[in-house]
């Protein structure tokens, strides 16, 4: 059906352009592995491409995906416990959240409601506030965990004024990579060179007596931005008690905490926020990742009312940050309206809680089975990290010390062997932590069941079992093969 006038020229004898060589939809889906990684590196990013070549993944197609299996165009079943990276809470492709889009594709439903009232967009945020503790209780919609840390950044500071615009951050953080949420990111890898703000301040996470001495010190110190657990740290949590101690401090001095739980929110530890564990509640919070169920981009900030209004109460600031175009879009808020509610009919949040308790159980028994292989266990829930030993403490002794020189330049070559060994032999998919590349993240889909701990931890036990230097050995070839 042609939905407008298309004439061959114009009034003014214009000619249409012609139409360029594009790939249809079903021409995409089709595309094969060497097809799609040449497309890759002319078009998206080629240094990426090149550590998926290293790891083998680059010669896997996914066909489909459903619960917790990536499928492959061989139809070979791909157990996931990587979970994009804490996106796939109800697991890949949930009926009911494919129901509600359908739905709402099917009655042709508005997505774009700026100029109009949304219900969808104000349901959501209602179903958000209820699930807060506290008065958490105004929220922002976006698209991203990067977008929903920037309005956490800008309402906090907005709220506290011009003078108490210093952000405490803390070593190792992750909170996105546009400017702003770049700026409290930590490290080189993803910093560069970028002109970044100036009003912040580096402690170490986990420390509140440094929490204390920069605010002490600095009068300017307004805001602190913290994730309750570290992700690209190497899943790392603070000590027992902490939270409570920053909330104290916060009142005290009347500073604004920002807890960022992009990653760890929404069920993943076994509370709906990961700073529930210790009774407290921030001044203002972020979500995003599997708030989209799987299926769209969806993230939000929530904040306490009277944060919020101090920021952007009067109509002369309501505008200062919103709406975003695409915040608040129908379907998405559909979906994550759907989401909300499975997280909650299938109790997705107390089988977090015991999967995750059998997982580090099992992981812990590893542990103690291959102690010159696995150096730590820990984590919440299903948030998970395994850090193996430097690759110099899984050697004999007498070679133990001619390889400890190359220990940092080894680092993650480990787990990158295994990793690649998980999936190539036993179809099991895991990821990596940006700072400690020691550390292989486990984040699954809270729908995951024991038997499924039991298959990726007996496929681990299995490839530990072969010696670090059969898994070298194997991954070379393996890498040779091509």
């Amino acid at each position: 059906m042609t939905l407008v006038d298309t004439p061959a020229d114009d009034a003014k004898g214009a000619t249409a352009p012609a139409k360029p060589e594009l790939i249809s939809v079903e021409q995409a889906k089709t595309l094969d592995a060497a097809t799609v990684a040449d497309l890759f590196t002319r078009h998206l990013n080629p240094g990426q491409l090149h550590f998926m070549k290293l790891l083998g993944f680059d010669k896997v197609i996914i066909d489909r995906a459903e619960g917790m299996h990536y499928i492959d165009r061989d139809g070979r079943r791909i157990l996931d416990f990587f979970g994009g990276f804490g996106s796939l809470a109800p697991g890949h492709n949930h009926p009911r959240i494919l129901a509600v889009r359908k739905k709402f594709a099917n009655e042709r439903r508005h997505e774009i409601a700026m100029a109009f009232l949304s219900q969808y967009a104000a349901a959501l945020a209602s179903n958000l506030a209820a699930v807060s503790p506290g008065d958490l209780d105004m929220v922002f919609l976006g698209s991203s965990g990067s977008e929903a840390m920037e309005a956490a950044i800008k309402v906090a500071e907005q709220a506290q004024g011009p003078k108490r615009s210093k952000i405490v951050y803390a070593e190792n953080s992750f909170h996105g990579k546009t400017k702003g949420a770049l700026s409290i990111t930590d490290g080189p890898l993803y910093r560069s060179d970028f002109a970044l703000l100036d009003n912040i301040v580096r402690v170490p996470f986990g420390d509140i007596d440094a929490i204390r001495c920069a605010i002490e010190a600095d009068p300017e110190i307004g805001i602190v931005v913290l994730e309750t657990i570290q992700g690209g740290g190497g899943i790392v949590e603070a000590p027992a008690g902490y939270w409570r101690a920053l909330r104290a401090l916060c009142d005290e001095h009347e500073v604004l905490w920002i807890a960022d739980e992009v990653q760890c929110g929404l069920g993943r530890t076994g509370k709906f926020y990961a700073f529930e564990h210790e009774g407290v509640v921030p001044d203002v919070t972020a979500l995003a990742k599997s708030l989209g169920g799987g299926k769209c981009a969806m993230g939000a900030m929530i904040a306490r009312r009277d944060v919020y209004m101090k920021a952007y109460g009067q109509p002369k600031t309501a505008l200062i940050h919103g709406p975003a175009t695409f915040g608040g879009i129908g379907e998405a808020c559909c979906t994550a309206i759907e989401m909300l509610n499975i997280l909650y009919d299938e109790r997705l949040i107390e089988n977090a809680a015991r999967q995750g308790d059998y997982l580090i159980k099992r992981l812990n028994a590893l542990k103690q089975k291959y102690p010159k292989i696995i150096k730590d266990v820990r984590g919440r829930g299903l948030m998970v990290g395994l850090e193996f030993q430097d690759f110099s403490s899984t050697m004999p002794f007498g070679v133990k010390q001619l390889v400890s020189v190359l220990d940092d330049k080894l680092k993650g070559s480990l787990c990158g062997f295994v990793g690649s060994l998980l999936l190539a032999d036993y179809n099991v998919l895991v990821a990596f932590t940006e700072y400690n590349r020691n550390v292989i993240r486990l984040e699954p889909p809270l729908i995951v069941r024991k038997t499924d701990i039991d298959t990726f931890v007996d496929a681990l036990d299995a490839l530990l079992a072969r010696g670090i230097l059969r898994i070298v050995r194997d991954f070379i070839k393996r890498h040779a093969k091509g």
